[in-house]
């Protein structure tokens, strides 16, 4: 009898061959972090359970009963014991996602480790005439090094799901094709850095020291040779202006051939950081050698882009440009759609650009994750920012980072363009007429509603408005004007949140920052002098703090320490200051460094952990807001058209975003109270469309009335 894993027409593809090929993919995945064996062994016994009379009824037509084929290698791995036993989620788990433990009280059928157990399945012991069970020979992990076993041991479970997941989606794939070339996994690291250092070469030659290109350049040759040193934790604090974007490509590109590494993975806070960058890239090496992965991109929209689409689902490109929420979310995700990716962050290079980004509720399973993958999955990690976080006390074991800025003291001293001045605490009338007297001007505030009231009061020829109560495409058409304004040296005026303070290539005479983090008001300075044609005393970075009180949700720890080193007398601008900031911001935060308690369900576990539970709860953005879909222009009125007509699917709900804009709930709530929305579609929850047109504006976004005093930020 010849057992069937896959149909296409008048093809079959056996599941031995399917096993066979699986197993060979994973292996080879698996090995990029020294665990060939492991992953093949995961790939040979993932679909034994399709050893089955029921399946084959299944897969030729002769049944409709759901056939569970996914529970059988899990049992023999379990039966086997030892070593094989890790590997029971990885297949309990390859279809469904990885499942939480359970207990003894499970009952069969329940999505756990112990209900699966516990489920009867269809005889699969046909396996046996044609499949051997490889032996697995290296432990998983150096165990003398590891400060948490049960941490690490999830996150290897995690890597060899993810070597699994993708294996059998391209051993599939590759039968459904007609073994027909769909992948384009870009060129090899060497053509990469060639094209580099190309680009740069004409730059490589200036010797002044006493110029900005000259500073920039120096970083760069600098960070060009550490390239060559040996895998770890790197820092580059590079004072904005530096050049710290190319230079820190730079030193990827020459580190990952140095060290034969198989790709650069830059880690962005915001969306608007990423598309800068990533066009950057492009530019550079190749628009076939970088994948940007976000939620405002499409690659689903045309063929040309289907190799992009592929690429997307599992990072199979030299240059992958994506957010910090989608790599942590990933690395502690439970579903194969999300896992797929993760076995190829082993062996890259990893660059946290804005590193102060990283966030603070989750802080100490990031850290955690991040040692994880220098220590065992062979990855080099770079900090970069110009506001370095104290770091060092949240890595458990012997890991020092190596500063990849030359002479970084001066560096800062050179690159000076601002001074700090306190002006102490104003009203917001004060704050207008201050406004008033300026020709370029940035304000940022921390709250939409401020920004909106202090906008209304100055609106005029060359004043203008920005912030997330506007959508993405509508952002971007007014920071268009904004620039041309400045580079035509007329009258600007923009009052702004923090959404400006990081990626947004501005550069203003003066800026007004209301009292926030320190590192959020050294972002706020680099949007004045920005290109250091004005003298230094003549471009003022202004601090103040309003009399009228506001709720300030996610900010008020940051205000405070911020005001306690202010009162100290302390020079915001100071590196030492910077550090101690974050020193006082980590303590003050403590526990709440890991809100969701998630290395708990990972400590002193015996591996009976909680995949699923932790897949659900770790996300960085909370899900305590609605999305309003603006039907103002005949774009946004076509994909909603098209939306409404052929579904949600993934692809439209992209092009979707960059007409959309998220409020908090008690905002939500008055509007719909209002009348003022409607919904899209009955079975999309949290997806309205604002049907009172007069609440949007060209000059603000969303009108924001909120009487009880309760402020929406960013």
């Amino acid at each position: 009898m010849q057992y069937i894993a896959h149909i296409d027409q008048d093809r079959i593809q056996s599941v031995k061959e399917h096993l066979e090929g699986t197993a060979k993919i994973s292996g080879e995945f698996a090995g990029k972090f020294g665990k060939q064996d492991w992953g093949y062994c995961n790939g040979i016994l993932h679909d034994i359970g399709k050893y089955s009379v029921d399946f084959l009824k299944r897969i030729t037509g002769e049944s409709n009963q759901r056939v569970d084929h996914s529970t059988a290698g899990a049992r023999v791995c379990r039966e086997k014991g030892g070593k094989y036993s890790f590997l029971e989620y990885c297949i309990a788990g390859h279809h469904a996602g990885l499942p939480d433990y359970g207990s003894n009280y499970d009952n069969a059928g329940d999505p756990t480790l112990m209900g699966r157990r516990k489920k009867k399945i269809s005889d699969y012991q046909a396996y046996q005439k044609e499949i051997d069970i490889p032996e697995i020979v290296t432990d998983p992990f150096d165990f003398k090094k590891t400060v948490n076993p049960d941490f690490s041991m999830s996150v290897f479970i995690r890597m060899l799901y993810s070597c699994l997941v993708d294996a059998d989606f391209l051993d599939t794939e590759a039968f459904m094709s007609r073994g027909q070339k769909v992948r384009n996994s870009g060129e090899p690291m060497e053509a990469l850095l060639e094209k580099l250092e190309k680009h740069v070469s004409e730059w490589l030659k200036n010797q002044e020291m006493d110029t900005v290109n000259g500073r920039r350049t120096e970083i760069l040759k600098h960070c060009l040779a550490e390239g060559k040193s040996e895998k770890g934790l790197f820092r580059l604090t590079v004072p904005t202006g530096g050049g710290k974007t190319i230079a820190s490509l730079a030193f990827a590109l020459r580190h990952a051939v140095e060290n034969q590494m198989d790709r650069v993975i830059y880690v962005i806070p915001y969306t608007s950081i990423i598309e800068q960058n990533a066009k950057v890239f492009r530019e550079i090496l190749g628009d076939e050698n970088v994948l940007e992965n976000h939620c405002n991109v499409d690659y689903e929209s045309s063929e040309e882009l289907k190799p992009m689409q592929l690429a997307a689902e599992n990072w199979d490109k030299p240059v992958v440009v994506t957010t910090n929420v989608q790599f942590f979310e990933s690395l502690f995700a439970n579903k194969s759609s999300k896992c797929r990716k993760l076995h190829n962050i082993a062996n890259s290079v990893i660059i946290f650009d804005e590193a102060q980004m990283l966030p603070n509720d989750y802080l100490k399973p990031c850290i955690a994750m991040i040692e994880e993958l220098l220590s065992n999955y062979r990855t080099s990690v770079v900090l970069c920012t110009a506001t370095q976080p104290a770091l060092k006390s949240f890595f458990q074991g012997n890991v020092s980072a190596t500063e990849l800025c030359p002479r970084m003291d001066e560096q800062f001293q050179f690159f000076k363009r601002t001074l700090f001045e306190n002006i102490g605490t104003v009203t917001e009338d004060c704050l207008i007429n201050k406004l008033r007297g300026e020709y370029q001007a940035l304000c940022i505030v921390n709250t939409k509603k401020r920004a909106q009231n202090i906008y209304q009061e100055l609106k005029e020829e060359g004043v203008y408005h920005l912030s997330t109560s506007m959508y993405p495409k509508h952002r971007k058409q007014v920071l268009e004007k904004i620039r041309e304004r400045l580079r035509e040296d007329k009258k600007c005026i923009l009052i702004s949140t923090s959404l400006v303070e990081a990626g947004v290539d501005l550069d203003f005479q003066s800026v007004y920052r209301e009292l926030a983090g320190v590192d959020s008001m050294i972002q706020a300075a680099g949007r004045c002098n920005r290109e250091g044609h004005r003298k230094v005393e003549e471009s003022k970075v202004f601090i103040f703090r309003f009399e009228e009180k506001e709720s300030v949700l996610g900010q008020r720890q940051q205000i405070d320490v911020a005001k306690s080193l202010i009162a100290d007398g302390r020079d915001l601008s100071d590196r030492e200051t910077i550090t101690r900031y974050f020193e006082m911001l980590y303590h003050i935060r403590g526990e709440s460094l890991d809100k969701k308690k998630i290395m708990d369900e990972f400590t002193n576990k015996k591996i009976k952990y909680r995949f699923a539970k932790v897949g659900k709860d770790f996300r960085l953005i909370e899900q305590n807001t609605k999305t309003i879909f603006i039907n103002c222009e005949q774009d946004a009125d076509e994909i909603l058209r098209e939306l409404k007509e052929k579904g949600f699917t993934r692809s439209g709900m992209r092009k979707a975003s960059q007409y959309c804009i998220t409020v908090y709930d008690q905002t939500f709530d008055k509007m719909h109270g209002a009348g003022m929305l409607k919904p899209v579609a009955e079975n999309m929850e949290d997806f309205y469309e604002l049907a009172d047109e007069s609440r949007y504006t060209e000059e603000m976004g969303l009108k924001l009335e909120i009487d009880n005093g309760m402020a929406l930020f960013l």
